[in-house]
């Protein structure tokens, strides 16, 4: 069910992302929400760098520099959620692709979804909604086919990148039930495919090589980023609450994906495809770290039943077409048209 109010404001974490940089424009195009507070270190690429501080003339977003690392961050967003009425929080401040600076990324994730949480608890937008991944999960032998939502969340013993998603969404989970009044909502995305997102998948993807442990061949599952702005939209919009698996259409063994792609498949015992990956990443010649490793080994598939019948989000593209997208081969008849209509 959608919300037809008129006039509404909306805050959103992480505006430099990809879906963060999507729904700004689709909000500024939506006559529903009166005003955009884009809260990010960075203006985003949609405002000016000169005057990014005030919405550009007859536009809704204004920037305002808000770094969630600081540890007297949590005033300063009160303030602002306070005096600019917030209506909805959109918490998309979280990184795309691992990082060796570990211990910035566990103050940018785990404490400062923390202190989004502090002023928000003191304030109450009426909605509350979290971008979070699949990933949190877990790849593990024992994943059933695929995983709904009250699935435990196994996160990776060795994944800081990971593990501080899996403790940024349990802070989230705690606040819903602390907050009744708050319309929680928690979207947890495939990993994100299409021809200009940039994440950890998209980098793995574009090297021509990939590694393949030998003896096993997991099913792997995407979703288009246009599917995946689309469903942020879709979660603004809507009243609905809990969490959420956003996911593309179809799934596909992962040989078949990289054939696909065009990669060179290389098979690897395990023992010897983490100990090169531990090189190459301390070398920082990859941007995946060995945990990976372990989403090439097992199943991490989730269900996006629950998001078509409660949040009224269903995807658009296969993924076969996700991926072609990603290589940039040009659309069959029609599928442009609907990427578009989506946007």
């Amino acid at each position: 069910m959608s919300s037809g109010v008129i006039g509404r404001v909306v805050a959103v974490t992480g505006t430099g992302t990809f879906l963060g940089g999507e729904l700004l424009r689709r909000l500024e195009e939506d006559p529903r929400y009166s005003r955009i507070l884009a809260l990010d270190i960075r203006p985003p690429a949609l405002l000016p760098r000169s005057d990014a501080q005030q919405p550009a003339p007859g536009g809704k977003i204004e920037f305002i520099r808000v770094d969630l690392t600081q540890p007297t961050v949590d005033g300063e967003l009160a303030t602002l959620l306070s005096r600019h009425k917030v209506d909805t929080f959109v918490h998309g401040a979280f990184l795309s692709h691992p990082t060796h600076a570990a211990e910035w990324a566990h103050e940018l994730e785990d404490v400062g979804t923390m202190h989004v949480l502090n002023a928000c608890a003191g304030i109450e937008p009426r909605r509350f909604v979290m971008i979070s991944t699949t990933l949190v999960y877990g790849a593990h032998p024992k994943n059933p086919n695929f995983l709904v939502e009250d699935a435990e969340l196994r996160g990776h013993r060795d994944s800081r990148f990971v593990n501080d998603k899996v403790r940024a969404e349990r802070q989230v989970q705690r606040f819903a039930k602390e907050h009744p009044n708050v319309e929680v909502c928690i979207l947890r995305f495939a990993p994100i495919l299409g021809p200009t997102v940039s994440n950890m998948y998209t980098r793995f993807f574009s090297r021509p090589v990939a590694p393949v442990m030998m003896g096993h061949d997991p099913l792997m599952q995407f979703v288009h980023e246009q599917d995946a702005a689309y469903a942020l939209q879709k979660a603004v919009e809507s009243r609905a609450t809990g969490a959420f698996n956003i996911v593309g259409k179809g799934v596909l063994p992962y040989t078949t994906v990289l054939a696909l792609l065009g990669r060179v498949p290389v098979p690897m015992p395990q023992l010897v495809a983490r100990q090169v990956s531990k090189l190459l990443w301390a070398t920082q010649l990859v941007g995946s770290p060995p945990s990976f490793l372990d989403f090439l080994l097992y199943l991490c598939v989730a269900d996006g039943a629950k998001a078509r019948r409660e949040l009224g989000f269903a995807p658009r593209l296969s993924i076969k077409r996700t991926i072609l997208d990603f290589l940039g081969v040009a659309p069959e008849d029609g599928a442009t048209d609907v990427a578009r209509a989506q946007a």
